[in-house]
């Protein structure tokens, strides 16, 4: 029997897994969208938030696929991405038939598809809308991961990317959730994202990545979400900038940045492994990088904030 493969981007984050579970059970729940099996997958492993949340919720997380599992009579729905550079490798273009995204849209597919793009903070406060539309409710767990994705993407509510519509969606899923205390269910979101000692310095440069075309230079932005920005500064620095030359070399891409961003006190430091990476930091942000690190202020999204500046220091 055919299936309907729903998947986030490359490196998936909270919003990208729970996106995808979300709109598979809207799907299962509403027969007149018409997705045959809809089945929530992944294309990379569980970041440390992501897998924290499933297990403190004792939930099985989707299944990890690639795109020889996906058969020619399959249908794909892209959920929280659309640009190529970001999708499944090998997957067949061909074989979307629907697209549901926060982000800029990059698309040039070959046939007309189902598009449902919004400005909103994430891309669960899309499908929760929906759901609302629909007189779909969700279950309490899948609640929780909607409140915590939506929590995530929005950096509990400071980002730049956060709209009014999101806290209204946000403290209804709370409800449903029977979570009484948002500020403190961020905090515990806040500290499990910062959970990554386990991870090396390589994993850690590629843990939450995008590669975007910017003027026809692909560029890698990786953002990491921490409390503890002081102390990877001063212990992975070097490490970290070694990884991304070699991010440079392997993903061949022309830049690569690392946006280190301290989401307690809302302050973001971009690591630059190059001088090209610096001068085009610099141009994009001002101010002065002082060994291999730019302080960009109060910047916390790459949506809104890093990569527009970026590309616009390229343009």
């Amino acid at each position: 029997m055919p299936a309907t493969y729903i998947i986030g981007h490359q490196k998936p984050d909270t919003d990208a897994v729970v996106a995808a579970l979300a709109y598979e059970y809207l799907a299962k729940n509403l027969d007149c969208l018409a997705h045959p099996n809809p089945t929530a997958v992944i294309v990379d492993p569980l970041n440390p938030e992501t897998s924290y949340l499933f297990d403190k919720l004792k939930l099985q997380a989707p299944k990890l696929i690639g795109a020889d599992e996906i058969n020619a009579d399959d249908q794909v729905i892209l959920v929280d991405h659309n640009e190529e550079n970001q999708r499944l490798e090998g997957l067949n273009p061909d074989q979307i038939v629907k697209i549901i995204d926060h982000h800029k849209a990059n698309l040039n597919l070959n046939q007309p598809i189902f598009l449902n793009f919004k400005p909103w903070g994430s891309t669960s406060t899309i499908i929760f809308y929906m759901m609302k539309l629909h007189q779909v409710k969700p279950t309490q767990e899948l609640a929780t991961l909607m409140l915590a994705a939506i929590l995530s993407d929005t950096v509990g509510f400071k980002s730049a990317t956060t709209t009014d519509k999101d806290r209204e969606l946000a403290q209804e899923l709370a409800e449903i959730a029977q979570i009484e205390d948002v500020d403190g269910f961020t905090l515990e979101i806040f500290k499990a994202k910062s959970n990554v000692s386990d991870l090396t310095d390589y994993q850690l440069a590629t843990n939450d990545y995008k590669i975007f075309d910017f003027g026809g230079q692909k560029v890698f932005i990786n953002q990491v979400e921490t409390v503890e920005q002081a102390e990877i500064l001063a212990k992975r620095k070097a490490g970290l900038l070694q990884a991304l030359n070699q991010v440079k070399q392997e993903m061949g891409v022309d830049m690569a940045f690392l946006a280190l961003s301290d989401i307690l006190n809302v302050n973001t430091k971009l690591l630059l492994p190059s001088e090209l990476e610096i001068q085009v930091a610099e141009r994009a942000f001002g101010g002065q990088a002082i060994n291999n690190v730019l302080d960009i202020g109060p910047k916390l999204s790459r949506k809104k904030e890093i990569a527009p500046a970026l590309e616009k220091a390229l343009s």
